[in-house]
């Protein structure tokens, strides 16, 4: 199984969502957090699981949730650099990728 780093930004997003879905209902949160660690364990362990996405990326969805994280293989680990919710459609993140590569 593949070791996976979230950037600090992709960090950040997670933790605002984990917050946001708190203040949906209590609890949510936690079951957000658990999804995105399933998500994260699959994409380890079948890393082109997740559709082929922009910038040499692939997006794997979050199961329950309208949120996908953005990831990408590399030799030895998987790099996630954005936790995005599916109903926007900017790519601000695309630059996190080269930058966070070198």
């Amino acid at each position: 199984m593949k070791k996976t780093k979230f950037i600090p930004v992709a960090k950040e997003e997670f933790l605002s969502e984990v917050t946001h879905y708190n203040t949906i209902k209590n609890g949510l949160g936690a079951n957000f957090i658990l999804a995105v660690k399933k998500t994260v364990a699959l994409a380890c362990e079948f890393p082109n699981a997740g559709v082929t996405f922009v910038a040499g990326t692939r997006r794997i969805v979050v199961k329950g949730f309208p949120i996908s994280l953005v990831y990408k293989l590399l030799s030895d680990h998987i790099v996630i650099f954005a936790v995005v919710n599916q109903s926007r459609r900017d790519c601000d993140w695309c630059s996190r990728v080269d930058a966070n590569l070198l």
